[in-house]
Formats: C-alpha cells, structure tokens, sequence
C-alpha cells in the first residue's frame, strides 16, 4: 500500500504559528522525508464557506493568503500537491453517499464539532453544511487513499469519525477505502500553543495570534504584550511554567542553540525553567529572550513570503494546475465508490463508445 498524506486548512485568514508547530513545520518535515509516494495538501475553501456562507469574499481573499503562508513555510508544489477543495467537484459527490453512513445523533456528539458550533454561536441557527464538516472532511481524505493525516489534538474526534465511515462503507460495499491514522506533533507542547492573552487556544477570532507574516515590530508588541503567571508579581517570587504561555512557546520553539546565543548563562530551557520556578527570574527577561527566539524563527518565513507575493498570477496557476492534478486523482477514486455500491451505471457504455464512436444504441448500427 502506498504512504500517502492528506492535510489542509480552512481560508478564513493568515495562519499562525499554532498552524506552523501544530502542523506546517511537520508537513514539511513529512514531505522532505522521502518517506512518502504523495502529499496532498487541501485549502478548504468550502468548509470555510460553511460558516462564512454570508462572506465568500473573505474566503476568496484567504485563498492567496494561505498559498503564501504555505510556500513561505517550505510547502514545494514540486512535491506536494496543493489544491482548492472547490474545484474538484467529486469530494462532494463522496459526501453526498457518505451521509447514508452517518447518523444526525453520532454528528452531533463530536466534541469537536460541539465546540465548535458554540465558539461560532450557532444554536437554531446552526448551517447543515457546518454539521456535517467531519462526513466532508472523510471523503476529502478517502478520495486520495491518504493513510496518514497530520493533525492537532483538537482534531482527532474528526478524524475518528472518518474512520468509522470508511468501517461502515468498506463493511456494507467490500474493501474500498483506505482508514486513515493520525500523526501528531512529536513536541506536546504544539499539540495545542496557547493564544498571547492566555486564553487555551491560539484563534483568528480571538485575536490572540502571532501570525507567520507579522512584521517584526509585530511580533515584539505581542511578545512583550503576553499573559505570563498572575502571581509572579515580583521578580523574587516563585513562578509557575506549566501554565505560563510565554514558557509553552518556549517549549515549542526554543533550541538549545537559542540559549547559546542569545542567554548563554544557561545552557538549556531546563535550567531557564527551574530559575524561574525557585524565584528570581522576572518575565520582562523572559519575554526578551522569547521575541528573539520568534524573530529568529519566522523572519526567514515572512521573507520568502515576501518573495512570492511578488508574482500572484504565478501562485494561482499553481493552485489551478494542483486542482486539476487532484482532480484526476479523486474522479478514479469516485468511480471505484460507485463501483462498490453498484451504481456505475453506465460504465460499459463508456467502454464501448471509447471502442466504437458514433455507435447508434437504438439501431444497434453506425
């Protein structure tokens, strides 16, 4: 069996560096390992749509956005496929026969989409397309036999949910669809980073983000501006670093290499913690040495970033020519679907009219 990725975001703004730790920097990891025969990566343009049915402009517009943030980040076209989930039409022809293998009751009790639906405010109002997100984002992976989907924590009950339906569909039609497994970030503490203002997580709507294109005044006014532990009032007084969101940034960014050349009077984030821990460390010093750690990490980003959003025209032919490659991949995947199901009507009329053209059916002659 092939080693094959299936993993997007949805275009409803620049991502940020809970995307980058909690997915990007490992999906080029994944993609520059060798490790895999394809890659598939999905702007999910009408999952956004779902709860921005009022706002396609917003989406449209995020479109370019996260093209830039994935090619500034390492993302190569040249090996991964990156495509608009829009425009190959057959993700939504799976979805439409998925549903048959889901109940309203299961849909509703997946804690993410539960969160989810009361973070959005939806209560009576909620948009059907918005329930069934996890059916959607099944036959997105199903349709590229992706065996491995890179994910943050807060989307395994999606994923788990994918993989009831492939059980169902491949239990009822014969072995058809590939079950998919998770891979999370190997470091916890990008499992789930924390917004600037302490807040559980790092939300476009909140506005709690450092995002990948941030300016470097930007990123120093958010560092200097974060929530640290409310009781470390003085420098001399104990703090707590398993709470404190400047020091779980530091645990998803910081190297030992980091300490070397920007606070070599410790030798690792250890010794940095216990400082801190025992007293005598003030957050002032702290968010220093966080903001050069980020300055060091996102400026070749935002540069690259820069770079290729010089030439727009060229970042959407790449787009167009990704879908059209994923097209094909999902059309074979649709046909071998409706194959199992028995709904293949018309293939040997296909046969035939590629051996004979102009065959008359009626008349049985040319």
């Amino acid at each position: 069996m092939k080693n094959i990725i299936l993993t997007g975001d949805r275009p409803t703004g620049k991502l940020h560096i809970g995307h980058y730790v909690g997915s990007l920097r490992r999906r080029v990891e994944l993609q520059n390992s060798g490790k895999f025969d394809k890659i598939y990566i999905m702007i999910a343009d009408a999952q956004a749509l779902t709860d921005n049915f009022d706002n396609p402009d917003k989406v449209r517009a995020n479109i370019t956005e996260v093209a830039l943030d994935y090619l500034a980040c390492g993302i190569d076209p040249n090996k991964s496929t990156i495509f608009v989930q829009s425009h190959v039409a057959e993700l939504t022809e799976l979805t439409f026969y998925y549903m048959n293998l889901v109940t309203l009751a299961r849909l509703e009790r997946n804690p993410t989409v539960k969160t989810e639906i009361k973070q959005k405010g939806f209560d009576s109002s909620l948009p059907m397309g918005f329930l069934t997100y996890p059916v959607s984002q099944t036959a997105d992976i199903t349709a590229f036999k992706a065996n491995t989907v890179p994910v943050g924590e807060d989307q395994l009950p999606m994923l788990e949910q994918a993989r009831e339906i492939v059980r169902s569909f491949n239990n009822l039609y014969g072995e058809t669809l590939v079950e998919p497994k998770a891979v999370l970030p190997e470091n916890k503490s990008c499992l789930r980073l924390p917004g600037t203002d302490g807040m559980a997580k790092m939300s476009k709507s909140l506005g709690n983000c450092i995002y990948l294109s941030d300016s470097a005044d930007e990123i120093k006014r958010k560092v200097m501006g974060m929530y640290t532990d409310p009781n470390h009032i003085q420098v001399s007084d104990p703090g707590n670093t398993s709470d404190n969101p400047t020091f779980i940034y530091l645990d998803a960014f910081a190297t030992d290499e980091h300490f070397a050349k920007y606070l070599p009077d410790y030798a690792c984030l250890a010794e940095f913690k216990a400082h801190y821990e025992r007293g005598g460390l003030g957050d002032m010093k702290v968010k220093k040495f966080l903001n050069s750690v980020m300055q060091e990490t996102l400026e070749p980003i935002r540069l690259r970033r820069e770079e290729f959003a010089k030439d727009i025209p060229a970042v959407w032919e790449m787009l167009y020519q990704g879908s059209k490659s994923a097209r094909r991949v999902a059309n074979k995947t649709l046909w071998q679907v409706k194959r199992a199901m028995k709904i293949d009507y018309f293939a040997e009329v296909k046969k035939h009219i590629k051996q004979k053209k102009n065959y008359d059916y009626f008349s049985n002659r040319k």
